[in-house]
């Protein structure tokens, strides 16, 4: 994503917009008018987690998003999920830039954990090179633990997301106790254990316009960040546009 002054592109998950919108039969908020707002504002990409239980992303989002993605030449389309439910067959249909393997139960309530690459590295893996041979960039979403990372590249990866819900929680307790610093090393410790095999570097899960910079700042070589719920949260206050700009900034000033 050449066109950005950013070094770390910026992907917004729409998930939140689906699910407010899913609470009525209006069809509000779109889904896509959020997306096409996010992107006209400077964001370089749009993720989406369709679940099997189509809580909020549906199918028909997903084919109306791909669609919109192609006029936006120069950004990315992600879809998130599990590979062993729903995920390979919107990878199969859409084939987007980028599909993120999550390891999420069918009744879980959001993403909590990475995956276990010593126990489904070999499941993953013709999975992984299936999408691949479709022209889809396969991330893995991952916990900050330096050592896994030469697992994921073994099975093929080409990225991994860093699931950064620890490094949210403890930026919440205070940045000036340990527990902060020592959360945000493992970060740090994980990323440069990536870069340093050419294993491209996301993260996403709770990061915020308060967490974002000092996060960055710490793991440079992060190549992308996927925020939807703060963002969504943010834009109820401030419009869609101000807050992409302001996510922008904060991605800036790292």
């Amino acid at each position: 994503m050449t066109h950005s002054p950013c070094k770390t592109a910026l992907s917004v998950n729409v998930n939140k917009v689906a699910l407010v919108r899913n609470t009525r039969h209006l069809g509000i908020p779109s889904v896509a008018r959020a997306a096409t707002l996010c992107l006209e504002a400077g964001a370089q990409g749009i993720t989406v987690h369709p679940r099997p239980d189509a809580r909020h992303i549906r199918a028909e989002d997903v084919q109306e998003l791909s669609a919109l993605m192609q006029q936006w030449p120069g950004r990315e389309f992600n879809i998130e999920g599990n590979p062993f439910q729903n995920l390979m067959d919107f990878v199969r249909q859409y084939r987007p830039d980028q599909c993120t393997f999550v390891p999420d139960g069918e009744d879980q309530f959001t993403s909590d954990h990475g995956w276990n690459l010593a126990q489904d590295g070999e499941r993953l893996r013709p999975l992984i090179a299936e999408a691949q041979s479709l022209g889809v960039r396969v991330s893995l979403f991952m916990d900050p633990v330096p050592e896994a990372m030469a697992l994921a590249k073994a099975v093929g990866a080409d990225r991994v997301e860093l699931y950064t819900e620890s490094y949210a929680s403890a930026h919440l307790r205070g940045v000036g106790q340990p527990q902060f610093q020592q959360v945000l090393e493992q970060f740090a410790q994980t990323t440069r254990a990536a870069v340093a095999i050419n294993l491209g570097v996301n993260a996403g899960h709770d990061l915020s316009r308060d967490n974002l910079t000092a996060f960055l700042r710490a793991c440079p070589g992060v190549q992308e960040v996927s925020i939807g719920h703060a963002l969504v949260a943010d834009a109820l206050e401030l419009g869609y546009a101000a807050t992409v700009q302001d996510y922008l900034r904060c991605i800036q000033a790292a």
